[in-house]
């Protein structure tokens, strides 16, 4: 008995011992691991190694897209040109032939290959150089997402050191998305899907094999291959990919035959219409996009469709630097600058906006920007406001020599452009032929606050005189404006703000979408009377060289003092269009120039070119 409790005695002992060994070592491993984990910490922080946050939510910054009203790109906007597309809508078979290309073990390797890594520095050894990298589609994004180009061993110590971090973090699909949204492909084309557009004029998930090994071929040098500097290089290394793709498996050889054969086509499809004609109209869009978004275009990737018609937007571009050539020669001097805007009649989409000449060497956008005399173009609003007095177009005004006291005992003796004056007229005959006196004798009667009050709602915010000049459009608006204002005779009294934007998309979804809000700004009688009159100003009057289309079509000239400015503002059944041409240095045109004589030709030129009926 006693041996027997010996014999239990010792057994305690020993699994007291060993239960004392075993929590030593795990101690001893805990030490170890915190140790090592310590380490890890402080070499990371010495190293300065990045966070690699930006890999794991992944939000690279991607191209914005403006359309016109066909949904055809117009512009894109970015600071790298990228569209990110989800690793569903990627061929598998490109993501393959990366692999293929750049990391034949990419699926079996901890983010690092070792054997390309030491053979890479046996042969730089060799070579006396760093010319091989054996960088791992990891260790690329690493490179590209979280550190500077510089060719340094300690930036390739980083590079390996994120490359393990981010295998650990993420799956070797989310690491194959990142990559192919992220890699550098050249041709200005970051990832696969700008590249495809740039090269192929494609999406992504429409190409051939052939493409898919050329895209491939290019991450190594994109330059150096490039299919479209130098496709003898980009065919040879297409040959290269497709070779490996067979052999990882991914093809057969007889399929790497065929997409080798196929012929290609090389060059991403030219813009029907370029900076130089569309800049104007575009600029406008941005700003009005980034006040709805509250962030700039350059990293908000959205896609805005606009009303933007690309027919009538070269014809504008085309009828603006035509007319504004001819003035030159015909007053011997500089070319003058100009502005045309062409609105759907009663909806308020912009279809076209020239806010100058050239785009490229003056972004000054006169449509917008520029604050010009209106002259003789305002008038309407006063004949409005006489109109909805209770007149008619047939009622009469005086048309005889006025004298109108000023300040400190000046007086102010107005006279029309002829320098006569008619007696009695009807206010279509003083509309037509844009007389003076008449207009200022209907601001005195209807007042001058009810025409402040039918330009405010016939949206001119611009600020208006206060004495009885407005009748001679002694106020300065833009063309924009101006142009704008006269909706209201032709859609029967309400007015509809101008609008630019349709919608805006972001990843597919409608974020913002356009609507009309029409607003009366007079009554559809005194809109129809105002109507007639404007038609009969083309017919009879002022407006003559408007003359040449077929079916209903009506304006208004404008001229200001010294023929610095010209103006015309037209429709017919289905535009509404304003052109404005002057010097930016507020200088004369010429003594012949004129709204009849230089903006009216231009307006009729436009009309037709886009073949208005």
């Amino acid at each position: 008995m006693t041996r027997k409790k010996r014999q239990q005695t010792t057994q305690k002992a020993k699994k007291a011992c060993n239960n004392k060994h075993i929590i030593g070592l795990i101690f001893a491993v805990f030490l170890l691991v915190n140790v090592f984990l310590a380490g890890l910490f402080f070499t990371l922080n010495w190293l300065n190694i990045p966070d690699i946050r930006n890999v794991v939510h992944y939000q690279p910054l991607q191209t914005s897209y403006i359309l016109d009203r066909k949904g055809a790109v117009i512009e894109r906007i970015y600071i790298e040109n990228r569209t990110v597309v989800p690793l569903a809508k990627i061929p598998p078979l490109l993501g393959k032939a990366f692999i293929s290309a750049e990391d034949g073990k990419f699926f079996e390797h901890p983010g690092l290959d070792f054997f390309s890594v030491l053979r890479a520095a046996v042969n730089n050894m060799k070579s006396g150089r760093r010319g091989q990298g054996g960088s791992t589609i990891t260790q690329q994004v690493a490179k590209s997402l979280l550190l500077t180009p510089e060719k340094t061993y300690l930036r390739k110590f980083k590079e390996a050191v994120l490359a393990w971090r981010i295998d650990t973090l993420l799956s070797k699909e989310d690491i194959l998305y990142v990559y192919l949204n992220e890699i550098y492909l050249g041709a200005g084309a970051y990832g696969v899907e700008a590249a495809s557009q740039a090269y192929f004029d494609k999406h992504v998930w429409n190409l051939s094999l052939a493409e898919m090994a050329v895209l491939a071929g290019l991450p190594q040098a994109p330059s150096k291959y490039s299919p479209l500097k130098h496709p003898e290089r980009a065919a040879v290394r297409q040959k290269y990919v497709l070779n490996r793709m067979a052999a990882d498996g991914y093809i057969s050889a007889e399929q790497a035959r065929a997409a080798y054969a196929e012929k290609l086509s090389f060059g991403g499809k030219s813009r029907r219409i370029s900076q130089r004609q569309a800049g104007y109209y575009t600029s406008v869009v941005k700003l009005r996009a980034e006040e709805i978004l509250g962030e700039p275009l350059t990293r908000a990737a959205v896609t805005i469709k606009t009303y933007l018609d690309t027919d009538m937007q070269l014809a504008a571009a085309a009828a603006l630097n035509k007319g504004t050539r001819a003035a030159a020669r015909r007053s011997g001097g500089a070319v003058p600058q100009g502005g045309l805007v062409s609105m759907a009649a009663c909806l308020g989409k912009v279809r076209a906006l020239a806010g100058g000449t050239d785009y490229i060497k003056s972004p000054f956008n006169r449509c917008t920007q520029a604050r010009r005399p209106a002259g003789s173009v305002f008038k309407p609003l006063v004949y409005a406001s006489a109109l909805s007095d209770g007149l008619n177009p047939y009622s009469t005004v005086s048309d005889t020599p006025i004298t109108i006291p000023g300040s400190r005992g000046k007086v102010w003796r107005p006279k029309n452009s002829s320098g006569t004056f008619h007696g009695q007229v009807t206010l279509t005959e003083a509309l037509s032929h844009s007389y003076n006196i008449p207009a200022i004798r209907l601001l005195q009667k209807t007042g001058i606050k009810a025409v402040h009050q039918l330009a405010g709602k016939s949206g001119i915010s611009s600020k208006l005189p206060p004495d009885l000049s407005l009748a001679l459009g002694a106020v300065d608006v833009s063309p924009l404006e101006m142009t704008a204002a006269y909706e209201p005779y032709i859609c029967q009294g309400s007015f509809v703000k101008p609008r630019f934007i349709e919608s805006i998309k972001r990843g597919g979804k409608l974020i913002y979408s356009s609507s009309a809000k029409p607003a009366r700004a007079i009554s559809p009688r005194v809109a129809a009377e105002v109507k007639y009159m404007l038609k009969m100003t083309v017919k009879q009057g002022t407006g003559k060289k408007a003359r040449g289309l077929a079916g209903e079509s009506g304006g208004k000239t404008g001229t200001t003092n010294q023929n610095r400015d010209a103006w015309f503002i037209g429709f017919n059944r289905r535009l509404l269009t304003g052109v404005w041409i002057g010097h930016d240095q507020n200088t004369s045109l010429g003594r012949d120039e004129g709204g009849g004589s230089t903006a009216a030709p231009v307006w009729l030129d436009y009309m037709k070119r886009i073949g208005a009926k």
